[in-house]
């Protein structure tokens, strides 16, 4: 089969590789209709991870059982299923309690497994034809049949809930004001999350004018562009003071405000520019005295390429004298996405919810070395993109 195989920092290519098969009674095989490429997947590509060359990326995926265990007993050949990032098994103490997204048993020592992901698991993901899903009476997400809805349920792999995991790390709360650093796809779901919930306002912060426009025009938030000055400045300006919640939608590659070049249109992935700790200290700044912050951005405990010996041991220089003076509150990790994948799955059949205006291209599979550039160059235009092999 077609797979998008890593062949080194900002490389990838669409090779032939062995199909999946059956590898226990509990597993199905999928026939991918629809794979995303993910933020986070740029970080393997720009060769910022231990990612070896020959992975095959792809953690969002969504698709058609074709092969079915003898052990599943909830799935058949011919359903329609999308899957969390998270590989889980289900019954360690961590899935038992919800933490899905930190299971104990289907990556040994680590806690968490995900398709297609450095040191997430020996499990190839799904840029490509088929794919197999470990305990899929439990991993795999049944949708209505046909392909209603294809490009909304594609973002219940990752995205949509990520998203809304950053609210509720933060614990945001209805008629409550929220900054949200970041405006690629996570950030922009965060800020339609906060729509949903009922925020009073919402402030979202990047450089990127396209995705900006998107976050006022589907969330209803107020547009921070740091390219025109400090950001916390100009949401207290605007607010009229500090905000209740915060999130950050960018994690350890975060850009300074205070080096970006406004000179150039070239949004391009600029290393000499980054400072890792950069946002989480402006969420220190901007949120309000015993407000609670929400950290879904990655952040790694290595990195190859940082920008500093400190940050390379994923150690930030955080204001924590601030934060334990304002008597902040902070959640991290990534989401868990079966605690909201389903609930957010009927508020998209029940026309509550429509996240599918992130989506900004749908090509075939074949078109993937090309899109992985523009979207790590950030290319006006260019916010989610949906494989189709």
């Amino acid at each position: 089969m077609r797979a998008v195989v890593y062949q080194g920092p900002y490389d990838v290519a669409v090779e032939e590789v062995d199909d999946p098969e059956i590898e226990h009674p509990n597993d199905v095989v999928v026939d991918i209709t629809t794979s995303c490429i993910c933020g986070s997947d740029l970080h393997m590509y720009e060769g910022r991870t231990a990612a070896e060359e020959g992975i095959v990326f792809g953690h969002e995926n969504m698709g058609i059982v074709s092969e079915v265990g003898e052990a599943v007993s909830t799935l058949e050949e011919g359903d329609r299923v999308v899957m969390p990032f998270n590989v889980s098994c289900g019954f360690c103490q961590n899935c038992e309690e919800g933490y899905t997204g930190f299971c104990t048993n289907v990556n040994p020592g680590f806690a968490g497994g995900a398709y297609g992901y450095v040191a997430m698991g020996p499990y190839p993901g799904g840029q490509a034809e088929k794919l197999r899903v470990p305990y899929a009476d439990h991993n795999a997400l049944k949708l209505p049949e046909g392909r209603e809805h294809e490009d909304s349920f594609s973002l219940l792999a990752d995205i949509f809930p990520t998203g809304w995991h950053g609210t509720e790390l933060a614990n945001l709360e209805s008629g409550e004001s929220v900054a949200i650093f970041g405006a690629g796809p996570v950030g922009l779901m965060a800020a339609y999350s906060a729509k949903l919930k009922g925020a009073a306002e919402i402030y979202i912060v990047d450089q990127v004018p396209s995705r900006l426009e998107l976050a006022e025009e589907h969330c209803d938030a107020h547009a921070i562009d740091f390219s025109e000055g400090d950001p916390v400045d100009q949401i207290i300006e605007e607010h009229g003071g500090m905000v209740d919640k915060g999130v950050d939608a960018v994690g350890y590659q975060a850009t300074d405000p205070d080096d970006v070049d406004t000179d150039t249109e070239d949004y391009s992935y600029q290393p000499a520019k980054e400072n890792p700790a950069v946002v989480i200290n402006n969420l220190i700044r901007v949120v309000r005295p015993t407000g609670e912050l929400g950290i879904p951005g990655l952040y790694v405990p290595e990195d190859p390429g940082a920008p500093d010996d400190m940050a390379a041991q994923g150690r930030l220089g955080i204001d924590f004298g601030k934060f334990f003076e304002k008597g902040l509150k902070c959640g991290t990790g990534q989401c868990n996405v079966k605690e909201y994948n389903r609930y957010l799955r009927d508020m998209i059949i029940e026309g509550r919810a429509d996240p599918s205006w992130v989506v900004s291209h749908r090509v075939n599979l074949d078109e993937a070395p090309e899109m992985y550039e523009a979207f790590d160059a950030r290319e006006e235009g260019v916010t989610k993109v949906l494989l189709e092999p």
